[in-house]
């Protein structure tokens, strides 16, 4: 199973919010997924984000990609520094 860590988009219209998932990269975004990683709201000043740190590290390790905006957001939260994959 191809596993990618994503955003799923929550919230209304014009008010999005995000949560981290991971999910099978065939399925749809807003479908079924593995587990949740954490949060990511854009629209605070600043924007607030929250990432479980082993959850991130263990799904990395085990080979899940994660994608452009969820590599940035786990940069940001220090994570991908602790990795110590290809990336």
């Amino acid at each position: 199973m191809a596993v990618k860590i994503r955003l799923k988009r929550m919230g209304s219209k014009r008010n999005a919010s995000y949560r981290l998932i991971v999910s099978d990269s065939r399925r749809a975004p807003q479908g079924y997924f593995v587990e949740e990683l954490g949060y990511y709201d854009p629209t605070t000043e600043p924007e607030t984000y929250q990432v479980d740190e082993e959850k991130a590290l263990k799904w990395l390790n085990n080979g899940a990609k994660p994608s452009d905006t969820v590599k940035t957001l786990l940069k940001k939260a220090g994570v991908m520094a602790k990795y110590h994959g290809n990336e």
